[in-house]
């Protein structure tokens, strides 16, 4: 049986927060990211979508929230992504962890995750990250550029993600997905977790076996999906192909403008997506000033005066430190 032709690892994932301009003092703010597209979930106009990456917004390092503020907490539970890991550079832990503590964020003891030191964190809606120092293998493998008005040096910022924590029902059933649907490798395994991802690409999921937890649910603080990244129209089509014959029921491509998009569900009920690296998000603002007013798609500029009066005024924090 040929090899399948595997995603490119993570292009960004997204996650349910609380109210949108807390997200954004915590995550342009005390994180230091930047602020690339300043949208609306094109499914639920209504509602802010915020894209934090690098300074051009580079696949791989692209955290983005729905702030659904009136959601519920998540139920954590099985068919769950329940920690995104963001990649920080070597030697910076100990920066991270003083300037978390100056900002009364929570934090956890340090610990060591398939030999890399990892701090977890957990922002202002509950939502559990992990700071990660890459021993230099993913990051190799994905584009980062600093972004010069950040308060947070660039020898020391969030370089991308680095991966996430899934809780399944049954592993092997996940796995045999993950490695002969989508191209990851098992990478190994340490104590209740096993890692998969790629050795030419950036982004880790480890997998932890939960047969006895209940169905986990989306809620505020929680994970919607995880985007793998394909080259182009082509690779996609091709990946779709390769999950609907292993019994998958992927969507239609879906147009979301800034990149091309097919969603899924994997066998344990984790929402992926498979999303294009172009045209990417200077296509329609000016690469210099990314995320700072409303970009709507072409097709919701009609709209654009309703949408506006949905949404709460937001403002980029000045002078974090």
């Amino acid at each position: 049986m040929p090899l399948p032709r595997g995603v490119n690892g993570l292009h960004h994932i997204t996650a349910i927060s609380g109210p949108a301009q807390e997200n954004i003092d915590f995550y342009a703010g005390i994180l230091g990211m930047h602020l690339v597209k300043r949208s609306v979930n094109q499914d639920d106009p209504g509602t802010y979508h915020l894209f934090y990456a690098d300074a051009e917004g580079s696949p791989g390092t692209d955290l983005t929230f729905f702030p659904w503020a009136m959601a519920a907490p998540p139920r954590i539970g099985h068919g769950l992504a329940v920690e995104t890991s963001l990649e920080i550079p070597a030697g910076s832990l100990e920066y991270w962890s003083a300037r978390l503590t100056r900002y009364g964020v929570r934090t956890g003891p340090v610990d060591m995750r398939f030999g890399d030191r990892s701090l977890p964190v957990i922002d202002t809606h509950d939502f559990r990250l992990a700071l990660v120092e890459g021993a230099g293998g993913p990051a190799s493998y994905r584009r980062f550029t600093p972004w010069d008005r950040s308060s947070v040096p660039a020898e020391r910022q969030i370089r991308g993600l680095y991966g996430a924590r899934l809780w399944e029902r049954n592993i092997e059933v996940t796995a045999g997905f993950l490695t002969g649907v989508l191209g990851f490798e098992r990478l190994g395994r340490e104590q209740e977790w096993t890692r998969f991802g790629f050795k030419n690409a950036a982004g880790f999921v480890d997998v932890r076996d939960t047969p006895g937890e209940r169905r986990g649910g989306w809620g505020v603080g929680a994970v919607h999906h995880l985007a793998w990244r394909v080259d182009d129209e082509v690779h996609q089509l091709a990946v779709r192909s390769q999950v609907e014959a292993a019994g998958g029921h992927p969507t239609p491509v879906i147009d979301r403008f800034w990149f091309k998009s097919v969603y899924f569900r994997e066998p344990g009920g984790v929402l992926f997506e498979i999303a294009t690296d172009g045209p990417g998000f200077a296509t329609d603002e000016d690469p210099a000033r990314l995320g700072e007013t409303l970009v709507l798609p072409p097709w919701l500029e009609a709209q654009r005066d309703r949408i506006e009066s949905m949404l709460p005024p937001i403002a980029l924090p000045v002078g974090t430190d």
